[in-house]
Order: structure tokens, then C-alpha cells, then sequence
């Protein structure tokens, strides 16, 4: 920051003048020339204009803070010497423009043909651009989707090192998709719907852009301002410095001063804007004048000068001084006053965009040194040689600015004028009523508004320190008695009468840039909130700015509105869910207080399906520093209670409808989230259980067995283990413990009932019974013989069947430690649901089982055994009698009373013994 040459002056330093000009000369009409030793093939492009090299404007210090002051070199700001210290200037970089334009035909050059722009673009560049455009329906939006995971990776790089240099990143995140939309709409039919939807997100993304430059300004302004130690030292060092110049007092003005100092910053952010579409001023104006103005007048007066007079000749001016026009009432030549016309409105261009040294040079390549002369004199007058001592320096700036400036503002006044040059002379000197006729847009009139502040605050604290001169008495007394604020600029915007300028006051980023200058975070977050609630929804390049916007925030501990900050990053991950940026939604989840993040990423898994992205997602939430654990626990507790069947008991009769569903198989594969990590494998057993309940309780016990199969054989043993592993002597949990006897308890339930179905199947295919034959003869005995054997292989795998369904049925009727579905720790927190769900099964299955064992030994034949299994329902030892309902035990005896006449007939007594005589 060089304190004393650019200190409140608009020239642009030579090494920054056309960074964005050259930068928009890939796409724009205008290009500026390159260096001599570089080729336009190998031409390069910056990535964005740093907002700290924005150029000064009237009256002020460029305080747009630049990277080298994040470690302030004190004596390099205070200076040790007799001489004010000054930074010295980047080197030019290769291909920068060259600013003597007595050298170079600098007004050809900067209109060239539209397509001198276009030469650096690769061959790679337009195939795959063009391939683009014609695949997509949107080419545009397809194209800047890269801009979701750009703009993470950025965050993930910088944020935990300096948030500043991540606003710069973002800003050229967009700046660079920026160019290449452009280059899209260029390439595109006119009209082409294609195109009006890129040419809608390209001004998105501007705006956007230019919203992270003038963020970056404030913020690390004040942040440098606030927190550097070296601007305590400036400030104490700049009250002892002597004050009798203008300069003087206004560095220390800009230095305590708070509102003129962000003043001027959003100054130099509108006018850094300009510059950026520097490119846009004009439809390729040549200036044919090089060194001698008017030359179509001067050429006509001379033609006259030397024939006879007489015939009609058209009135111009007989005289050629700057004056002329005016003073004569006489035109020009009408080609000079169309060069002049152009020329003013490129001249306000050039100041609109801070580069007055520019429009100096371009007055004197133009054969106009008068008017170029004539924008020199706003520097503020100092003379270094004052204290005496010492070499002799140069004195700077102009000891009549005051004169200068009534002049500047009466030249603004006069009608004769052109409108351009009055909004030139307007600027100068802060006449804010001649400068808004010529500002066509929101930028514009904020710009006019705050330039015209800013000379305001300028000039009284110049007459409050006893410097103003007499001559100031002359401008108007709102000027110097306008008691200009941030919130009144905003407030007298909201009254134009450019309809253009109101409706873009109600936009979505000007609303935002509004009060970002204004510091109003509370209302900004209350736009936000307003936005979001309405139906219309919020172009998506916008959420992520808002997300990241508000993530900047709280990067600086700012006090903000936490309920509004959550709906933002709600609506942005919703947003990426629905685009499908899978890799992205943990991070921003990772935002949200700790609960509301484990739903919304639990909700987001809910709907992925496939196995490899399910351990994605899972990796990328412990990268994230979710909890993995609670997630996928809510996801399988979310999906099992999806169902509205109430779960209760129901009598004997077989299932209608026990075929699995899509929802049950959503129900089956949601186990696999528990079974990725070993730890959960706890987790696993207690959420399968409780969807078997359910699964048993409506019969479908090939679902159970679907879901039985999702849980990891060695899940019991992991589960000890991990136990152990954290040096636990003592039993398991009660939880657990009895999370895994209920697993126990219905593995052998699926496992009796797989026997059965078993035995049932081989049942119920029986072979002939073969009978002999008579007289047969030797191959027919073979036959009888191979069919006998078959008949006995399958009475033996019959009989082998049937032991088999008896123990598995006994099994779960007479399970160890109390009995089946019943814990046998009480030592844990009430769960009713689950108990009641236990005891319901308790009722349905083992009255079922009960009716299974019946079946199989009635059918076997074996029916003394099943009137023992009478005894053993009836035990007090087991109480199974309690599980049976009156309708069952009524069933049961019927069964019973069956075998018993079945025994009778045998000639045994009802119980299946033998009558004693």
C-alpha cells in the first residue's frame, strides 16, 4: 500500500492497469495488444483481479487490503526517514499492457476486431465444449455443477489456515466458470433456449463473484484494521505527524475513520467491477485524431480560409480553443462531435472504472492534453519540504484544488455541455445531481452515491481541520452539510426514479451486497430466512452461496441467527441430494447441531441402495466427524417403523399373504448399514431381532430368515470379544446379553420351522407302499425288491426327519433358562414395547409350534407321545399352559382325545399302554 504517491488518488498503477481488461480480452469485443515477446497462442489469462491491486479513485487511499499486510511490516508503513515511505510497484508481468501512449497507438488497440480475443483458446477446449453443448440440454448448468465439489475442496483447503484466501479462491472458482460460460453463449444460435438458460446462470455466477471480492474487502480490512498491532502504531505515530497539508489530514482521517474508510471500499469494489467489463464500453470507436483534435473542423475551416466566398456554408466555429463551442454558440464538424461524444463516454468509463491516468492518456493520444490537464487537479496538495531540513522533494497535488473543484462543479451545472462530460466533472468534484443521469444501473448509482459520500466526508473534515478554502463557500450547502451515512445511501437509492435500478434493488445478490456493506448480518439471515420459506425455489447456485456464505461467518466467530443458519444448510443439502453429490452432503451435514445432523444424513442413506455406496457414504461421514453409529442405527430404526400393522396376537389359522414385499425387502437390506463395522455388531442383533418380531408375528418366516442371514455368524463372538478387549471382567450388559439370547431364541424357532416344512415335504411325497407279486417272475421280483428298498430309505429318512422336527420343536418349547422369547437379565432399562412384543410371540408361536409337534407325531403315528407332550404343556415347570388361549387349549384336547381313541382301537388303554388283565 504505498501511503504517500496514491494516497486519495484514482490513478491505476501501471502494473495493474488492464489486469481486467486483458483478462476479459478472451471473450469481449475489446482486447488490449500483447508484449512483444509473446505470442497469442501462449497468452495467459489471470485468474481474477485481486481486489487489493484495485485502482485508488478521488480522494482517497486504496484500503483494499492486499496479502502482504497480513504480516505488517511496520517500519515500512511508518517510515524511519525524512521521506513518507512508499511501497514500491509489482513488476510488470509478461503480456501487461504498456501505458505510454505516445509509444503506442493505445486508442486502435483497445477496440480491435471482437475476434482477437479468441486465439488462445485450445482445440481440446472448443471439442470438448462443443460436445457439451450438444449433449446437454443445458449446457450451461451441466457445465458450472463442477462448482459444488470446486468449492468444498476450497474450503477443506483453506479454511483451517486463512478464510481470506478461500473467499479469493471462491472468487476465482467463479471468475473462471465465468469465461468459460461466455465463451458457450458465443458459440450458441441466437435465441437458443440453450443459451438464454447459460446467459441466466453466467450473470448468477458474476454476481456471485463480485459478491466474494467485495466480502474479502470488508472483512479483512476490518480485520487488519481491528487486530493488527502496526495500526495501533500508525495511528499513534500519524497524531504526531504535522498537519499542514491536505494529505496529511486526510491520511489520518482515513486511518481513524470508519465510515469513510469502508466508504471507499466499496468504492473501489464498484469500480473494480467496471474494469471488469472495461471490454463492454464500446462497439469497436476508432479515433482517427491522433495528435490534433477537431481535425475535421480544422480541416474545414481551412478549405474555406483558402476558396472564395460565397454559396451557403453550414456555421462552425471560427476559432479552436476548448472553449470555442461554448463561447461561440457554434458546432463542430459533425464527425468531430461524433468523436468527441464517443470519446466523453469513454472518458466517464474509464473514471466510472477508477482508471483516471487512463483517461488522462487517452485525452492526450486524442490531441486533447487541455482536457486531460483538466482531471488533474482533485490531488490534494503536499508539500514534504514544509518542516525544512534536508534534500529537496517534489511538491505534490494542487494548491488550488478548491478553485478546481468550484470550476468542476459549474462546468457539471452547465447545459451546454455534453451529459458525459458533465457526469465526468460531476464526479470530480461530488455533484451527485449531474452524475445519476448517466448511471444506467444498481452498480452504477451505488457507486455515484458512495463516490460522491466519500468527497463529502472529505472535504468537511478538510474544512474542520482549518484548511478549506474560501472558494468552497461557493459549492452548494447540501454539499458540504450532507450528513451522509451507509444506511442513507441505501435509503435515498430506494427513492430513484430509474425503474432498472429499483427492480434491481429487490434482486437476490444486491440485496445481499446491500447489506453486507451495511454490516446488517441479523437482516441478511432474515432475507435468507424469507427466501427460503417462499415456494418459489432458490436457484441453486445461490443456496451454495448462501451455505458458504454463512460457513465464512462462523469461521470469524460472528453472532448469528442459528435457527436460519440451519434452514441454509438444510436447503443446500436437500439441494445436493436431489443433484446427487453424493460426496458432498457429509461435510455440510457435519454443520448442523449434532442430533439434526445424524437425521438428515440418516434420511439421505435411507434411500441408497447399493452396497459399495453404502460404504462410501458410511467413510465419508467418519471423515466428516458424524456419528456413524446413531446414523445407521435412526436409518434401520426408520425404515423397520415404517409399517402401520399393528402387532398383535391372531389366531392359528395360515397366513394369507406371507410373500415378502418391497417394503419387507427394504426392511432386510437395511441391516446391512450394522454390519459394515464390527463394533455395531450389538446394534446389529438388537435392530434385526425386533424386525423379525414383526416378521413372525405375520408369519413370514422367510423373511426372517432373509433378515437371520444378514447378521454375521461370528457376531456373538465379536461382540464378546470387543468386551473383552476393553477389559471388562464383568458379564456383558444386560442389553446385550439379552440381545443375544433373543437371537438365540429365534434361530431355533426358524430352525424347527425349516425342519418341518422339511419333513412335511418328504411326508407328503411318499412312494407306493410295493406289494408281491404272485407267481412272479425273476425280473419282476428285481423290481419289487428295488421298490422295497425305496420304500424303506424313505420311511428311514422318515423316521430321521421326524426325530429331527421333534427335538427342534422341543427345543424352543422347553428353551433353557426360563423359556423361549423370556430374558433372563432384568438389570436394563425398560424397553415396554419390546416386552410386549416378546410375550405376544410367546402366544402365537409356541401354541403354533405345539400344533406343528402334533401334526408330526399323529401323522407318524407316535401317539402316545403326543398325549405326553400333554403332560408337558400342562408341567408347572414350564407353564406353557399360560401361553395358550381358551380356543387353543380347546384345539389341543380335541387332538388329544384323537390319539386316545386312535390308541383305543389298538386294543391300549387311552394314555397308550397296555391294559393289564
Amino acid at each position: 500500500m504505498d501511503w504517500n504517491q496514491t494516497w486519495l488518488s484514482p490513478a491505476v498503477r501501471d502494473t495493474e492497469v488492464t489486469r481486467a481488461a486483458r483478462r476479459k480480452s478472451s471473450h469481449k469485443k475489446v482486447a488490449f495488444p500483447l508484449a512483444q515477446d509473446e505470442s497469442p497462442g501462449t497468452s495467459t489469462t489471470p485468474a481474477r483481479p485481486q481486489l487489493r491491486q484495485t485502482p485508488g479513485s478521488l480522494l482517497k487511499q486504496t484500503f483494499t487490503p492486499r496479502s502482504a499486510l497480513r504480516n505488517p511490516d511496520v517500519s515500512a508503513i511508518l517510515g524511519t526517514g525524512s521521506r513518507t515511505p512508499r511501497f514500491v510497484n509489482t513488476p510488470r508481468t509478461k503480456g501487461s499492457l504498456s501505458m505510454n501512449l505516445d509509444d503506442s497507438d493505445w486508442t486502435n488497440s483497445l477496440f480491435p476486431s471482437p475476434l482477437s480475443g479468441m486465439v488462445d483458446t485450445s482445440f481440446t477446449e472448443d471439442v470438448s465444449m462443443s460436445a457439451l453443448m450438444l449433449k446437454e440440454d443445458d449446457p450451461g448448468e451441466a457445465s458450472s455443477l463442477s462448482l459444488f465439489p470446486d468449492f468444498l475442496q476450497s474450503y477443506l483447503r483453506h479454511a483451517s489456515t486463512d478464510v481470506f484466501d478461500l473467499l479469493e479462491e471462491y472468487e476465482a472458482l467463479c471468475q473462471d466458470k465465468v469465461s468459460m460460460l461466455q465463451k458457450m453463449v458465443l458459440r450458441s444460435a441466437p435465441g437458443q433456449q440453450k443459451s438464454s438458460k447459460t446467459v441466466s446462470i453466467t450473470w448468477l455466477l458474476q454476481q456471485e463473484m463480485v459478491t466474494w471480492r467485495l466480502i474479502t474487502s470488508l472483512y479483512r480490512c476490518n480485520t487488519l484494521i481491528h487486530c493488527s498491532t502496526a495500526y495501533e502504531l500508525m495511528v499513534v505515530f500519524s497524531l504526531e505527524m504535522p498537519t499542514e497539508s491536505e494529505k496529511a489530514v486526510m491520511e489520518q482521517f482515513f486511518q481513524k475513520g470508519n465510515v469513510v474508510r469502508q466508504s471507499q471500499l466499496v468504492v473501489d469494489w464498484l469500480e473494480s467491477i467496471a474494469k471488469d467489463e472495461i471490454g463492454d464500453f464500446s462497439d469497436n470507436i476508432e479515433y482517427y485524431a491522433k495528435s490534433v483534435y477537431w481535425e475535421n473542423t480544422l480541416h474545414t475551416l481551412k478549405l474555406r480560409r483558402n476558396q472564395s466566398s460565397g454559396g451557403f456554408s453550414r456555421p462552425l466555429v471560427t476559432e479552436l480553443d476548448p472553449d470555442a463551442p461554448i463561447r461561440q454558440k457554434r458546432p463542430l464538424a459533425d464527425l468531430d462531435r461524433e468523436d468527441d461524444t464517443r470519446l466523453l463516454k469513454n472518458l466517464f468509463n474509464l473514471i466510472r472504472a477508477g482508471m483516471t491516468d487512463e483517461a488522462q492518456r487517452l485525452c492526450k493520444r486524442c490531441g486533447q492534453a487541455w482536457r486531460a490537464a483538466t482531471l488533474e487537479g482533485w490531488k490534494l496538495y503536499h508539500d514534504p519540504n514544509i518542516n525544512g531540513g534536508g534534500e529537496l522533494q517534489a511538491v505534490e497535488g494542487n494548491p488550488h484544488r478548491s478553485v478546481w473543484k468550484v470550476c468542476c462543479w459549474r462546468m457539471a451545472e452547465e447545459e451546454q455541455f455534453n451529459t458525459y462530460e458533465r457526469a465526468i466533472y460531476a464526479a470530480l468534484s461530488g455533484n451527485l445531481k449531474q452524475l445519476l443521469p448517466v448511471c444506467e444501473s444498481w452498480e452504477d448509482t451505488v457507486w455515484a452515491y458512495f463516490r460522491v459520500m466519500v468527497d463529502t466526508l472529505v472535504e468537511q473534515e478538510i474544512c474542520s481541520s482549518g484548511l478549506g478554502s474560501e472558494e468552497l463557500e461557493e459549492l452548494p450547502r447540501e454539499f458540504l452539510e450532507t450528513n451522509w451515512t451507509l444506511e442513507k445511501v441505501f435509503e435515498e437509492l430506494q427513492a430513484t426514479e430509474s425503474k432498472r435500478v429499483l427492480d434491481a434493488t429487490k434482486e437476490h445478490y444486491h440485496l445481499i451486497q446491500k447489506l453486507v456493506i451495511l454490516g446488517d448480518l441479523d437482516g441478511l439471515l432474515e432475507e435468507f430466512s424469507d427466501w427460503l420459506g417462499r415456494s418459489t425455489a432458490l436457484p441453486a447456485h445461490l443456496l451454495r452461496f448462501m451455505s458458504h456464505l454463512v460457513l465464512f461467518y462462523r469461521s470469524l466467530g460472528m453472532q448469528l441467527k442459528e435457527e436460519v443458519c440451519v434452514d441454509v444448510l438444510k436447503a443446500y443439502i436437500s439441494l445436493l441430494v436431489k443433484e446427487k453429490q453424493v460426496d458432498l452432503i457429509a461435510f455440510y451435514v457435519s454443520h448442523l447441531p449434532a442430533d439434526m445432523a445424524v437425521s438428515q444424513y440418516a434420511q439421505f442413506l435411507e434411500e441408497v441402495t447399493e452396497t459399495e455406496q453404502r460404504k462410501h457414504c458410511l467413510e465419508l461421514a467418519t471423515q466428516a466427524g458424524l456419528d456413524v453409529a446413531a446414523i445407521t442405527k435412526t436409518v434401520v430404526e426408520t425404515i423397520r417403523e415404517r409399517d402401520t400393522d399393528e402387532f398383535a396376537h391372531h389366531d392359528l389359522t395360515p397366513a394369507l399373504d406371507t410373500a415378502t414385499t418391497v417394503e419387507d425387502q427394504q426392511k432386510i437390506d437395511v441391516i446391512d448399514w450394522l454390519v459394515f463395522d464390527p463394533a455395531q455388531r450389538a446394534e446389529a442383533l438388537k435392530q434385526s431381532n425386533a424386525i423379525m418380531r414383526k416378521f413372525l408375528a405375520s408369519k413370514k418366516h422367510d423373511a426372517a430368515k432373509m433378515v437371520f442371514a444378514k447378521v454375521p455368524e461370528d457376531s456373538m463372538r465379536e461382540i464378546y470379544r470387543q468386551w473383552e478387549e476393553q477389559g471388562m471382567d464383568t458379564p456383558l450388559p444386560a442389553e446385550e446379553e439379552n440381545a443375544i439370547r433373543e437371537h438365540l431364541c429365534i434361530r431355533a424357532y426358524l430352525e424347527a420351522h425349516e425342519a418341518f416344512n422339511e419333513w412335511f415335504k418328504h411326508m407328503n411325497c411318499p412312494p407306493v407302499k410295493p406289494t408281491a407279486p404272485a407267481q412272479a417272475k425273476f425280473t419282476e421280483k428285481v423290481a419289487h425288491e428295488m421298490k422295497e428298498a425305496e420304500y424303506k430309505n424313505w420311511q428311514g429318512r422318515l423316521g430321521a426327519l421326524t426325530e429331527d422336527v421333534k427335538e427342534r420343536i422341543y427345543n424352543v418349547l422347553l428353551f433353557v433358562d426360563g423359556g423361549w422369547m423370556v430374558d433372563v437379565r432384568e438389570d436394563t432399562e425398560e424397553d415396554s414395547e419390546r416386552a410386549h412384543q416378546m410375550t405376544l410371540l410367546r402366544r402365537l408361536c409356541l401354541p403354533m409350534m405345539s400344533f406343528l409337534l402334533l401334526t408330526v407325531l399323529q401323522r407318524t403315528e407316535r401317539h402316545q407321545e403326543s398325549l405326553r407332550l400333554a403332560d408337558i404343556i400342562a408341567s408347572d415347570q414350564h407353564r406353557l399352559y399360560e401361553v395358550f388361549s381358551k380356543d387353543e387349549l380347546q384345539k389341543f384336547l380335541q387332538k388329544m382325545r384323537e390319539s386316545s381313541l386312535l390308541l383305543l382301537d389298538k386294543g391300549l388303554d387311552p394314555l397308550g399302554y397296555e391294559i393289564q388283565p
